[in-house]
């Protein structure tokens, strides 16, 4: 698709790594820029990064390769984690300032993905553009800077939009000071050709390549090691899981959840160092490009954040593939597995507890995750983005249909 084929809409990202939102994003401009009506083109600001422990080149992120394979151009200022890292990191050189203003001069449209780069959209010369931040955590307090950023985009007259992940996401920006009238709700969805149940037989044959017996019960965990997750609850859940379940795995999967990982090692030392014997059942994943796959073998996906999250991808992709949510009631997690899953106090014995309940009703829940599907679609997803993006661009009003 060339530009002129539509309308021109560049994303912004701070960099490519492991993490929720990237992936979300990421299909979202994907499926826009195959629809036919919008060129989508993608400029990130750091080339690689340095995060939980891993340092992530650009060109080696799945979400970057699936773009580029989509024909989607992919440009960078060329950070790398010495100078991202640097005190005066938040500040651009004329250089980076000349190449980002040339190539937000081809766009129609400026998304930022979170509010972070919008420190790049801020600085003078940046061209004039309607600016559409999407947003996706619940804690604007927690960003930093990052929040008078996104201000003093509104201030500024830029702000042409905001589209949330989520009514906690819109309920909290507008509390932090963002005009409600800019703030749109457009729901996560997944791609359900790609995360649905798995034939039994292909079940088992994947537990066998992940090392988990046909008829464990089996509870993932999808997350990268960060203090939000609270990667020490569900450790202390597993230990109480794993001993009372004797045909209990456990997989941890994400940036950080590996054995290279030191303070990985510590929590599972402190919580399993009376009972070393059950670490056998626990799986360190690492980054995974096949989340259908840990998903489509597990019993119970688990979600134990403390803070900042809005609607949890993890738990919509484990639920599409038949695995029953459990979370504690953080963002909008509860509304999204209110009918099929369960929400847990954080409590590491109340943890286990859901888990086993929830192993013990997957199949009387079935149903009720397969007749869920339709409100998780990606398609709903992309179709809303669409609408947000054409109509703030014309300066019109976002229609009731998009909350």
């Amino acid at each position: 698709m060339s530009a002129g084929d539509g309308l021109r809409v560049q994303s912004i990202y701070e960099g490519f790594f492991s993490g929720g939102a990237r992936v979300l994003h990421s299909a979202v401009i994907t499926g826009l820029h195959g629809g036919g009506r919008q060129a989508h083109s993608v400029l990130s600001i750091h080339h690689e990064v340095l995060r939980e422990g891993l340092l992530q080149p650009m060109t080696e992120d799945p979400r970057y390769q699936a773009l580029r394979a989509a024909g989607i151009q992919v440009a960078s200022l060329g950070r790398h984690p010495e100078s991202g890292d640097a005190p005066t990191s938040r500040g651009f050189t004329e250089a980076e300032l000349a190449t980002a203003a040339a190539l937000a001069s081809r766009s129609d449209v400026v998304l930022s993905l979170k509010e972070q780069p919008l420190r790049l959209v801020n600085q003078d010369g940046f061209p004039e553009r309607p600016v559409i931040a999407c947003l996706h955590r619940s804690d604007p307090e927690h960003q930093g800077p990052a929040l008078d950023d996104l201000l003093a985009t509104v201030a500024g007259g830029r702000l042409a939009g905001a589209v949330c992940c989520a009514e906690s996401t819109r309920d909290a920006y507008r509390a932090a000071g963002v005009p409600a009238s800019l703030l749109h709700v457009i729901p996560n969805g997944v791609d359900l050709a790609r995360f649905r149940p798995l034939a039994p037989r292909r079940r088992a044959a994947r537990r066998g390549m992940l090392g988990v017996p046909p008829d464990a019960t089996v509870v993932a965990f999808a997350a990268r090691y960060d203090e939000m997750k609270d990667v020490g609850l569900f450790v202390r859940s597993a230990r109480a899981f794993l001993a009372r379940n004797p045909s209990g795995h456990v997989l941890m999967c994400g940036a950080g959840m590996s054995p290279t990982n030191p303070a990985l090692r510590e929590d599972l030392r402190a919580s399993f160092a009376d009972r070393p014997d059950l670490l056998v059942r626990v799986h360190l994943l690492g980054v995974r490009r096949d989340m259908e796959s840990v998903y489509g073998v597990a019993d119970v996906i688990a979600l134990t954040s403390s803070f900042g999250e809005a609607a949890p991808l993890c738990l919509i992709e484990g639920a599409m593939s038949g695995a029953v949510p459990v979370t504690t009631d953080v963002g909008d997690a509860a509304s999204i597995v209110d009918g099929i899953g369960f929400v847990t106090p954080r409590d590491p014995a109340a943890v286990c507890a859901a888990w086993e309940e929830a192993a013990r009703r997957r199949d009387e829940l079935s149903l009720a995750l397969l007749r869920s599907r339709p409100r998780f679609s990606h398609t709903r997803m992309i179709a809303a983005y669409s609408t947000v993006i054409e109509r703030l661009h014309r300066g019109q009003r976002v229609p009731l249909g998009v909350r």
